[in-house]
């Protein structure tokens, strides 16, 4: 069975972008346009990683974050931050909170599916693909 990655952030167009390039290498994925959502399907789907925007409508990356790293249900789901907020404090905030790894947008799509395949172990993933 292909790894669920739930892709939480609410621009459209980074959404499909991230799902084109994912789905490609065989992952399952699925979106949340806000962070109550985002917790929502954390919960009801249990992805196998969350690659979280910091500034959603709602609650913020930081919160959602926050409460995942708190329900037993979603506390062991490896989460990724990618955001604009590229601040040291920032990223030493998510990172204590719990995110496995930050990524700043501007992104590189192979970058974030590298990343993704190092915290899932998925060697499929490591292998490069053409668009």
């Amino acid at each position: 069975m292909s790894p669920t990655i739930l892709i939480a952030d609410d621009d459209p167009l980074l959404v499909k972008l991230v799902d084109y390039r994912l789905s490609a290498r065989g992952y399952r994925v699925i979106a949340a346009a806000d962070g109550e959502s985002a917790l929502a399907r954390s919960a009801a789907e249990r992805p196998d990683l969350i690659v979280l925007d910091a500034m959603m409508p709602s609650l913020d990356g930081f919160e959602v974050l926050r409460r995942l790293k708190k329900a037993a249900a979603t506390r062991n789901i490896p989460v990724l931050m990618l955001t604009a907020r590229k601040r040291e404090h920032d990223i030493v905030a998510a990172l204590s909170l719990g995110a496995r790894d930050y990524l700043a947008k501007p992104f590189s799509p192979e970058e974030l599916a590298l990343r993704i395949g190092n915290i899932l172990g998925d060697s499929a993933a490591l292998v490069s693909h053409q668009a």
